[in-house]
């Protein structure tokens, strides 16, 4: 608890309780342990007061108007896969989960949108707007766990980027509770805005700062034409990296362009029971798909990326030729950080370093060599077709947890700072959270943390809603 918040008491949750109804607010210190941590890890978690789980809008405004009369903090939470703290009760206070807001509330076809709350796995939207030939484009690797509300805090993005772009070029409108409680609704169902500050895309990737949202107007895509997936091994990664600026600027339709290294290959396929092709003698494999309108088109995607990847050093190029070959391939490059997890549970899945892609071979090539200096095995995975790469270090057999913690943040810190100064950042969909704070702060300069700081204010002037994360440090009491 921080000086500058009051404390949440019995009546106060008596109060909140009135509110919610129907066992919205809990205080059972097994239910606070489970929302005091997210997939940062439980070694950067914090405990909370109490845990409210709101059914709609208006009881999110409610919660949030006993917060603000009583100067509460409120950390509002979605499936809690986040890796870099985010949705982690610095401040204890009040945890607000949105998990039983679910509900898929249209599919409109004729303006190509669906309208969602928050708490919808974002697999199941994709699922249910596929039924009706349309395609939500804008999900990360995380579909199966992660909620749409957390991808639009976030900003997520994921393996079909290069083409269709982050979450927030999906998102058209919302309806945001303010910490004062306050609703808001902004865009809609239209695709062009000059109508004043475009605050839509200020709040999407502001990590719940700023406002939560409680319903969300997405884009939807027509359903792409025949895919195929090729599969490239790579005796090194260098000849890998290379091949990628080719494939990306080869004239085809390129939806995904994703890479693993050996170490990546070997737990994930552990943690999975598979295999991947030539897995004994691949030290990379690099996934493309690939989109067509006719076989012919398909066919000459897949000939001209299989030649360009063979030219620059793949021994072995392998096309799909079904579901399950393809599941095979996508499951493993989707679940790395969870083989990462499962292979040493302190796996750190933080790292998520952006640079431009003529950067991207000099990246990886520091990547390994500072990993190798601090003593820390690393495997990677990465969005490579966008210059986005996940660094995933595991923690030393001799090391404690505790000493891991700092360790591994400095170590992050450090892989950050060579990103930028390969013109890039820190976080290219993760969000920054509280483990990444201190290190946004250090790259931001002081003219720009000031308007920041400013616009935090302006929605927040008591700071209770998730405080102590982006760039705003929390002053713990003494």
């Amino acid at each position: 608890m921080t000086d500058k918040y009051g404390k949440l008491t019995k009546d106060i949750c008596d109060e909140l309780a009135s509110a919610l109804g129907n066992g919205g607010v809990s205080t059972d210190d097994d239910v606070l342990d489970t929302y005091s941590w997210d997939q940062a890890g439980q070694m950067w978690g914090h405990m909370p007061e109490a845990v409210v789980r709101p059914d709609n809008t208006q009881q999110v405004s409610a919660v949030m108007k006993i917060a603000t009369k009583y100067r509460i903090p409120v950390t509002p939470r979605g499936a809690g896969s986040g890796l870099n703290g985010g949705a982690v009760p610095l401040a204890g206070g009040i945890v607000l989960s949105l998990e039983r807001m679910n509900k898929i509330l249209e599919i409109d076809k004729i303006n190509r949108v669906a309208v969602v709350e928050p708490g919808v796995v974002t697999n199941d939207l994709c699922r249910a707007v596929a039924e009706e030939g349309f395609l939500y484009a804008g999900y990360p690797m995380s579909t199966e766990t992660s909620f749409i509300g957390g991808n639009f805090a976030t900003n997520a993005g994921g393996g079909k980027v290069i083409r269709y772009g982050s979450t927030r070029r999906h998102m058209l409108g919302a309806e945001v509770v303010l910490p004062s409680g306050e609703i808001l609704n902004l865009g809609g169902k239209f695709r062009k805005e000059t109508w004043g500050y475009n605050l839509l895309d200020l709040l999407c990737g502001s990590e719940g700062t700023l406002a939560i949202a409680t319903k969300l107007i997405v884009n939807l895509e027509p359903l792409p034409g025949k895919t195929v997936n090729v599969l490239a091994c790579y005796p090194t990664i260098e000849q890998m990296v290379d091949t990628v600026a080719k494939v990306v600027t080869s004239g085809k339709m390129i939806i995904s362009c994703e890479a693993i290294d050996r170490m990546t290959a070997d737990y994930t396929t552990e943690y999975l029971g598979c295999t991947l092709p030539e897995q004994e003698r691949s030290e990379a494999y690099l996934l493309v798909q690939i989109e067509g309108n006719t076989d012919e088109q398909i066919e000459d995607g897949y000939e001209t990326v299989g030649r360009i990847c063979q030219e620059n050093g793949a021994f072995e190029v392998f096309v799909a030729e079904n579901r399950t070959d393809s599941a095979v391939m996508w499951n493993v490059r989707q679940n790395a950080f969870e083989g990462a997890r499962n292979r040493d549970p302190y796996a750190c899945g933080g790292g998520d370093l952006v640079v431009p892609l003529s950067q991207v071979p000099e990246l990886m090539r520091r990547v390994y060599k500072i990993c190798g200096e601090w003593g820390v095995q690393i495997g990677i995975n990465t969005h490579i077709g966008d210059g986005n790469v996940h660094p995933v270090p595991l923690k030393p057999k001799d090391m404690s947890p505790e000493k891991w913690q700092t360790y591994c943040e400095d170590l992050l810190d450090t892989l950050i700072d060579e990103a930028i100064s390969l013109g890039g950042i820190g976080s290219g969909e993760h969000g920054i959270g509280h483990v990444k704070r201190d290190i946004l702060i250090k790259a931001k300069s002081p003219a720009e943390l000031e308007v920041l700081r400013g616009i935090k204010k302006a929605f927040d002037p008591l700071d209770i809603l998730n405080p102590g994360k982006m760039f705003e440090p929390l002053e713990l009491q003494s």
